[in-house]
């Protein structure tokens, strides 16, 4: 019997925290497990999270993962947490949490944002400062808008952290952050890997945020070893190690294998991620992709599209449609969808850059307005837009020789070969979709073990080789028509 080396990696997502148990000895994934959080919610763009619910979601899921892998948590060495990009948890000096967290995907505090990038001088005055252009998504308006809206919460403001630096702080006492989730935070400077204290300066004169910053590690540092009531509240070994951690992107990035140059990491989920690795901190002169640091030592360009399964899942449930037979019926219509052209911007979108925008349907006429048609193009469209973005990475220099495809969307062969067809490159599943939980787990066998971060990836990462999925010549060909007249509906926006 080998040793076990288990390590458990959790995901705290938008809707629910997933835990992982892997055994970084052998590479295999041992256990899973899942509990949902939900959403507040207000017409004003407002979406926030109570923090209580993610140290239960925590705590449910570990149990779960634990007791699905059949392995005492005793037996754990380490923990690493990936967290959602962006969000803002707020302490007093005791440690409190002081308000539900604002969300990555909160809007209300746009006009704070849109104040701040006017004071940097604009996307492109945000860009040379930063390295990326901030976003209403981003922490940093999130800040000025407690400042504005809560000033006796702000007086007692002690640490500002992200949604995965909370996480490690409720498991090891920590206050600290690393540069791959720093970077979205519109705080930090992306090329220096530093904070941008001037910055928080101009929101708070009086030093207050400056001082509530948390210490930066590395990747491969640990936070700490995990506390003792919280071990016993897991049921983990009291001894194991919590690593640094990241965001959800960044962690995603090594659970797909993706710490080299070459290889392109694709999202299909609510919304759409495309990523890759870069050794150098080359910036965009387009506001679309953030050049944020990895998790793993370098870059990682990010390109992110607000519209994906959201838009299939409206048309799905507009033609009362399961899943099987809405790609049915996408399979039965031509490419192009006979000249129907989707925009899916139900969300407005990022992607291109159109955040005011509204979905449009073009070139129907009494033949081609068929539910095949109408099915075909919301996946052409959506699709269309990770290629908008592809195409704004490879400007960077980026090579791509292979894609590697994750989320919901991944698993629809349908889906694969049309993204195998508009980006013309070959595209291929990993075997465990829960890519972000496996890149902390990962992440975290690193930092206990000292092994190469290289070697572990190697071991722990595997693709589906039934999954590997082709360009065909023709079909690229076709898509390429279908995708410059996308390009034509879009300039006219």
């Amino acid at each position: 019997m080998t040793q076990q080396n288990l390590f458990l990696g959790i995901d705290c997502g938008t809707q629910g925290t997933k835990a992982i148990v892997l055994d970084a000895g052998n590479g295999k994934v041992l256990g899973l497990g899942a509990a949902a959080h939900s959403l507040i919610s207000g017409a004003n763009g407002r979406r926030e999270q109570h923090t209580q619910e993610w140290l239960d979601a925590f705590t449910e899921a570990t149990h779960r993962a634990l007791q699905q892998a059949g392995v005492d948590g005793q037996d754990i060495l380490g923990i690493g947490v990936s967290g959602q990009q962006h969000g803002l948890v707020l302490l007093d000096d005791s440690g409190q949490v002081l308000r539900p967290a604002k969300l990555w995907c909160d809007t209300e505090t746009a006009p704070e944002n849109e104040r701040l990038l006017e004071h940097l001088g604009g996307e492109s005055g945000s860009l040379e400062r930063l390295g990326v252009a901030i976003a209403p998504g981003y922490t940093v308006s999130k800040l000025l808008w407690t400042r504005e809206q809560h000033p006796d919460i702000f007086a007692r403001i002690a640490h500002i952290l992200l949604p995965h630096d909370y996480l490690n702080y409720w498991l090891t006492g920590r206050a600290v952050a690393e540069y791959g989730d720093a970077s979205g935070t519109g705080y930090f400077n992306v090329r220096n890997r530093q904070w941008d204290v001037d910055l928080l300066k101009h929101i708070d004169p009086s030093g207050r945020l400056e001082a509530a910053l948390p210490t930066l590690i590395e990747a491969d540092q640990r936070v700490g070893t995990i506390l003792p009531a919280i071990a016993e509240r897991l049921g983990i070994n009291p001894n194991a190690i919590v690593a640094s951690g990241g965001g959800d992107n960044m962690m995603g990035a090594i659970g797909t294998g993706n710490i080299a140059p070459g290889v392109i990491t694709m999202s299909l989920g609510s919304s759409g991620t495309v990523y890759a690795f870069a050794d150098q901190p080359k910036v965009s002169p387009q506001a679309s992709v953030a050049t944020f640091c990895s998790s793993s030592g370098g870059w990682l360009p990010l390109i992110c599209t607000m519209n994906l399964t959201n838009a299939t899942g409206v048309i799905r449930e507009l033609f009362d449609l399961d899943l099987a037979a809405f790609n049915t019926l996408v399979e039965q219509a031509p490419i192009g969808a006979d000249g129907v052209s989707m925009l899916p911007f139900l969300n407005g979108e990022r992607v291109p850059a159109l955040p005011h925008a509204t979905g449009s349907l073009h070139g129907l006429t009494m033949t081609n307005l068929t539910r095949a048609n109408l099915c075909r193009a919301v996946v052409e469209g959506t699709t269309f837009g990770l290629r908008y973005g592809l195409d704004l990475l490879r400007q960077t220099g980026l090579q791509s020789q292979s894609i590697r495809l994750i989320g919901g969307g991944s698993k629809s062969p349908v889906w694969r070969q049309m993204v195998a067809d508009i980006m013309n490159t070959e595209v291929i599943c990993t075997e465990q979709s829960e890519a972000a939980a496996l890149g902390a787990a990962i992440q975290a066998a690193w930092c206990q073990s000292g092994e190469s971060l290289a070697s572990l990836c190697d071991k722990c990462v595997s693709v589906d080789p039934a999954s590997l999925t082709l360009p065909v010549a023709a079909s690229v060909s076709a898509y390429q028509q279908a995708y410059e007249r996308y390009q034509q509906h879009v300039a006219t926006l």
